[in-house]
């Protein structure tokens, strides 16, 4: 029923929702690769993955965007709890079971906006773009 792919920098909580239309893991590094590649390389270190099949060619995607591919330990989901948190957030727009191939990028679109410029209490009540804008101003750590 498609799938939607998330990026979620731990540091800002920023979201990057990346529509996939299968799961093949020449179509998700692909994607992942031109959704990372849009930022700045020193916004981009290192990104955590679960152990789907998708992400066999893993080491594509480390060359392709200059990243280091770490992996969860399999079962083990809090691992990743950012990332697992904002995947429920989304399951508010997308309920367990819907059909994402009918979502259209422009819902995606609004859907990671919506995250993007929601105030966090972990961030001081800042949003993810706030805090995203100003490590890119500062040139600060890595944030993927």
């Amino acid at each position: 029923k498609g799938a939607i792919g998330t990026i979620v920098d731990r540091a800002s909580r920023y979201t990057i929702l990346v529509p996939l239309e299968s799961k093949h893991t020449e179509h998700v590094v692909d994607r992942f690769g031109k959704a990372l590649n849009a930022f700045p390389s020193h916004l981009r270190k290192s990104i955590t993955h679960d152990h789907g099949s998708e992400m066999t060619h893993h080491e594509t995607l480390a060359s392709k965007c200059g990243i280091l591919v770490y992996f969860a330990d399999p079962g083990c989901p809090w691992q990743r709890p950012t990332n697992e948190n904002t995947n429920g957030l989304i399951r508010e727009f997308f309920p367990k079971g819907s059909d994402l191939r009918e979502v259209t990028e422009d819902q995606l679109e609004k859907v990671q906006f919506l995250l993007n410029n929601r105030p966090r209490k972990c961030l001081g009540f800042r949003t993810p773009m706030e805090v995203l804008k100003d490590k890119i101003r500062e040139q600060k750590a890595p944030l993927f």
